[in-house]
This record gives structure tokens, C-alpha cells and sequence, in this order.
């Protein structure tokens, strides 16, 4: 069983750290200021070649993958920090807070 749980924790932070969709500035997802994450993610999406969708999706899949694959595991005060970050990106391309 910690095999499984090891090599799924390896595969989220490979995905993370080397997005095919997305080039991410190093430890992003660290950072303690929302509107900085916000606008990182935006940037990359804005200049990646390769993602699929349009930058808005692409910022938030990443950001939300982030958020889900860290799970329980995850302290309050980050999560609450990641969530700021999607109100962020949401008004840094213009669209509704859900």
C-alpha cells in the first residue's frame, strides 16, 4: 500500500513540475501571495504552445489539480491561500466568482 501512495504522490508532483500544458515558475503553488500565484499561472497559460484548452481553463485545471491532488494533506491556511488564488485568476481574466 505505501508503494501506491508513494508513486501516486510521484506522479502528481511530476505532473505539477513538468505539465506538458503548462510551464510553471518553480514552486508556485508555495508562494504565500494570491495575486501572485494568479498572475503566474495566467502568464503561463497566456504563453504556452501546447495546451489544449483556452488559458483561463488551463491556469484553473492546474490550479484546482494542485488543490485536489494535495487533498487532507494540505494545511488550512494554504488551502485557504490556493483558494484566494482562484478568485484571483478568475478576476484577472474577467469572469464570475462562482
Amino acid at each position: 500500500m505505501e508503494q501506491i501512495i508513494a508513486s501516486k504522490e510521484k506522479w502528481s508532483r511530476e505532473v505539477t513540475e513538468h505539465s506538458d500544458a503548462l510551464d510553471l515558475e518553480a514552486n508556485v503553488f508555495e508562494w504565500h501571495d494570491p495575486k501572485k500565484i494568479a498572475a503566474s499561472l495566467k502568464r503561463s497559460a497566456e504563453h504556452s504552445k501546447r495546451r489544449k484548452a483556452e488559458p483561463y481553463q488551463s491556469a484553473m485545471s492546474m490550479l484546482n489539480f494542485y488543490v485536489n491532488r494535495a487533498g487532507s494533506n494540505l494545511p488550512a491556511e494554504r488551502k485557504r491561500v490556493l483558494e484566494q488564488a482562484k478568485d484571483e485568476l478568475r478576476k484577472a481574466f474577467h469572469r464570475e466568482e462562482s
